[in-house]
C-alpha cells in the first residue's frame, strides 16, 4: 500500500527519486576529494607566472574556453592527435578549471611548445594568416592592449589562499613581471604552458 502511495503522488515520488540520486551521485564524489592522484599537483608542475596568470585571465575574457577544451579523453582517436590524456593533477591548481566539452575549435591541454611564439602571434591576430579555413576570430586588439599589473598581485594572494604555492617573491615581483607586456604577451604565454607539466611522447 505504501509502495502504492508513492507512484501515485508525484511529489512524493520526485522527493524519494532526488534522494536516492543524491546519496549515489555523493558516494561516487565525495571519495575522490581524498585522493592523492585528485589533490596533488602532478611532478615537477609549476604555479603560472605572473604573466601566464594575466594570459589565462584573457583567455577566459576573450572566450577561448567557450570553443576548446583543456581536457584530453582517454581515447585513442583523441591521444593520437593531442597527445596524452589529461590527469587531474594537472588541474590542482587552476581556480576555475577550464576543461570544457565544446570543441567548435581544437583540444588546447597539450598546445604548449607545439608552435612558436610567432606562429600564435599570427594566429590570434588573423588566424586565416595560418589556417586558411579556420573560422576562429581574429584578436587584433590583443597587440594594443597593455598591462599594467594594478591586480597581479592581488590575483596571485587570493590564489595562495586556495593552495596556489606562489612566494612572497613571486607576489612581490608580480607588477614588474608584467608592467608593460601585450594581452597578446600574456596570451602567448599562457598557451605555451599548456600541457607541459607532463612529460608526453609525440
Amino acid at each position: 500500500m505504501k509502495h502504492e502511495t508513492i507512484e501515485k503522488n508525484i511529489g512524493l515520488m520526485a522527493l524519494f527519486m532526488t534522494i536516492a540520486v543524491s546519496i549515489g551521485g555523493l558516494t561516487q564524489i565525495v571519495p575522490l576529494f581524498f585522493q592523492d592522484v585528485v589533490n596533488k599537483p602532478v611532478e615537477g608542475m609549476k604555479p603560472y607566472t605572473a604573466l601566464q596568470l594575466e594570459g589565462r585571465d584573457i583567455f577566459i575574457r576573450e572566450g577561448c574556453v567557450s570553443c576548446h577544451s583543456q581536457m584530453v579523453r582517454p581515447f585513442r582517436a583523441e591521444t593520437e592527435r593531442y597527445g596524452h590524456y589529461s590527469v587531474a593533477g594537472e588541474s590542482v591548481w587552476d581556480h576555475p578549471f577550464l576543461w570544457g566539452s565544446k570543441r567548435t575549435g581544437p583540444d588546447l591541454a597539450r598546445v604548449g611548445g607545439r608552435y612558436s611564439d610567432d606562429w600564435h602571434r599570427a594566429h590570434l591576430y588573423n588566424p586565416r594568416n595560418v589556417v586558411p579555413e579556420s573560422k576562429m576570430p581574429s584578436y587584433p586588439w590583443l597587440v594594443e592592449g597593455k598591462l599594467d599589473g594594478k591586480l597581479t598581485a592581488k590575483k596571485m594572494e587570493t590564489m595562495r589562499t586556495l593552495g596556489v604555492p606562489y612566494t612572497d617573491e613571486d607576489i612581490a615581483g608580480a607588477k614588474e613581471a608584467v608592467q608593460g607586456k601585450s594581452e597578446m604577451d600574456a596570451l602567448v604565454s599562457y598557451l605555451q604552458v599548456l600541457g607541459t607539466s607532463i612529460k608526453t611522447k609525440r
